[in-house]
């Protein structure tokens, strides 16, 4: 049985084996259209914040005389 998938840039069948030079990709062509995405900041991985906004806003890092020492 034959595996394929698809191209990630244009959608063409691509048939996953050892001879497929660009694979996932369908060319050069594609693969490195998708490298600029990358490098331009259009796919990114989502994360999580590690922490809320609006916490340190509660906790007075904004008050001018926090970092003062006492």
């Amino acid at each position: 049985m034959t595996t394929t998938v698809k191209c990630p840039t244009c959608q063409k069948e691509v048939i996953w084996n050892s001879d497929a030079k660009f694979k996932p990709f369908c060319s050069d062509r594609c693969k490195l259209i998708d490298l600029g995405d990358w490098a331009s900041e259009k796919h990114a991985i989502p994360v999580k914040s590690e922490f809320d906004p609006e916490t340190l806003d509660g906790l007075g890092y904004d008050e001018a005389d926090f970092f003062k020492d006492h």
